[in-house]
């Protein structure tokens, strides 16, 4: 399976030089995100957020492995979030779209519980 990887630049959790490096433990297609911010603005950072940027490359399976620092001079800055470059992947990888299965089983004796999301996020 394809992996779409994304790490801030000021993650103080896990630091992007460390997570560039999954290539090396897998051997499969990549994405790598580098997203300006820290360990929670990198990651929300909404479309239209003023300031934002981050650098986007793909490596084929068979790629061959860049070192982050020669990576990070390589790969050009783009300008805004990178949350559309994330829709733009997922729509490659997805099989279509279609309706949720419906679920509980009545007939056998699994009847549903309510609808999504459940009665707990009502209570207080």
């Amino acid at each position: 399976m394809p992996i779409f990887v994304v790490a801030p630049e000021k993650d103080h959790v896990a630091p992007w030089r460390s997570v560039c490096k999954i290539q090396l433990a897998t051997d499969t297609d990549l994405v790598f995100v580098l997203t300006s911010g820290g360990h929670n603005a990198g990651i929300i950072s909404e479309p239209g957020h003023p300031g934002r940027h981050y650098r986007y490359s793909a490596v084929k399976r068979e790629g061959k492995y860049v070192d982050p620092d020669t990576w990070f001079a390589a790969t050009p800055i783009q300008d805004g979030s990178w949350w559309p470059a994330w829709t733009d992947w997922l729509a490659v990888q997805a099989s279509g779209q279609y309706a949720p299965p419906y679920l509980g089983a009545a007939d056998k004796g699994y009847p549903t519980l309510g609808a999504a999301l459940g009665t707990y996020v009502l209570e207080h």
